[in-house]
């Protein structure tokens, strides 16, 4: 919560009166889901607070990974209407947020008919999201920023809890690049490891079962009165440390701008509500590990908010949020590909001291990478990942000595 001037308030909660909702939403909505779906209790803990924060989610992975299942199964728990659809580079406007109405033209009024479509939505789920064409872009941006459905001069808001869009590919244009802004968290869904195989597939074969006598769980109305509890979140213990982390993460060279700055808070109370709690502690940070923008930061961020999520005072692990004690072993992929990336920054221009200078946060990044690293437990992999770090500093302290 923040003030006119963007300063994190300290305001106060009475919970007793949401606690049956926050309850319910647990019980009914977030538990069972991850009892469905083996091995995804980060992207199912992250759409729940998604959720209640009011902001949009994007998923990243490759077909087959229960993307689309985990999202429908979320909506099949809320008493809301939902709206799914599968982008194509042809998708026109009027598939998303419907015709013209023909009984209002007659009369020669320009009124969109949006009965069943988009902008009457309480539950949105784009599915292969960048697949956005030119025609649809800014009709979506400003329904996932603003909340607002604009055609003509029709103006209404839109009732959407929140947005949901999936791809199996980040964008590579600037146009997609707005629209990937626009989705506040970011999370990979990827497929289970070989040893949880037997378990999904129980889950997988129970979870049909579920769906032909799947009733909603949980009201839309109930739903608003959480979002709108977030705002008397108090955040005044995590502000300091909040601040350091987003200025340690602008010195790496992740880029966030005070816009996405202040929007995170709101993820981080939504995270103290899960757990029941009326102010947000160190644990509740844990949700910054997914605000990547490229899948080689994700490795930087993570190593980034462990070490201050380890350092949290130990009377707040009875209600911290359970993926603030998740710390994932780093992987070794992911640090590789990284640390390619740094090489490759390196060798792009030479080392005037103009260029120098704006590669100066690669050393924070390069940092990071080094200690997480050390972290890896397969010995063959950690000593290719040392030798790869040692050929990164020595490319970059050769640039410095020029």
């Amino acid at each position: 919560m923040t003030n006119t001037n963007g300063n994190l308030l300290q305001s106060n909660l009475d919970l007793s009166a949401l606690s049956p909702a926050v309850q319910l939403f647990n019980q009914e909505v977030i538990t069972p889901l991850k009892r469905a779906f083996v091995g995804k209790d980060e992207i199912i803990d992250l759409m729940g607070i998604a959720l209640i924060a009011r902001e949009n989610l994007f998923l990243l992975g490759p077909p087959g990974t229960a993307k689309s299942a985990l999202v429908r199964s979320l909506a099949n728990r809320i008493d809301g209407r939902v709206f799914d659809y599968l982008l194509t580079k042809f998708t026109e406007p009027n598939e998303l947020f419907g015709p013209f109405d023909i009984r209002k033209l007659r009369d020669g009024e320009l009124l969109t008919n949006t009965e069943g479509m988009l902008p009457e939505a309480d539950f949105v789920f784009l599915d292969e999201l960048l697949n956005a064409n030119s025609s649809i872009l800014n009709s979506l941006l400003m329904a996932l920023n603003e909340r607002i459905f604009r055609r003509g001069r029709e103006t209404r808001a839109l009732p959407a809890l929140f947005f949901v869009g999936a791809s199996n590919r980040l964008p590579e244009d600037e146009a997609l690049n707005a629209l990937f802004d626009r989705f506040l968290l970011r999370v990979r869904c990827d497929n289970v490891p070989d040893e949880s195989l037997p378990a999904v597939l129980r889950a997988g074969w129970a979870m049909q079962r579920f769906q032909l006598n799947s009733k909603s769980s949980i009201s839309v109305e109930s739903l608003r009165e959480l979002q709108s509890a977030v705002e008397s979140i108090d955040l005044s213990q995590v502000a300091d440390t909040y601040i350091d982390l987003i200025r340690k993460m602008r010195r790496a060279g992740i880029s966030i701008s005070d816009r996405r700055a202040v929007k995170l808070q709101r993820p981080i109370a939504a995270s103290a509500l899960i757990c029941g709690r009326s102010a947000a502690n160190t644990t509740d940070l844990w949700v910054l590990k997914h605000i990547w923008d490229i899948q080689e930061q994700q490795e930087v961020l993570a190593t980034m908010v462990e070490s201050v999520l380890e350092q949290s005072p130990h009377e707040n692990r009875e209600t911290a949020h359970p993926q603030s004690q998740r710390n994932a072993p780093p992987n070794a992929e992911e640090i590789a590909t990284a640390l390619d990336r740094l090489i490759a920054l390196l060798q792009s221009t030479d080392s005037s001291e103009e260029t120098l200078a704006s590669k100066l946060p690669l050393r924070d990044q390069l940092a990071v990478l080094t200690t997480r690293s050390q972290w890896v437990t397969d010995e063959t992999q950690r000593s290719f990942l040392q030798e790869k770090v040692q050929a990164v500093w020595s490319k970059l302290q050769a640039m410095e000595r020029d």
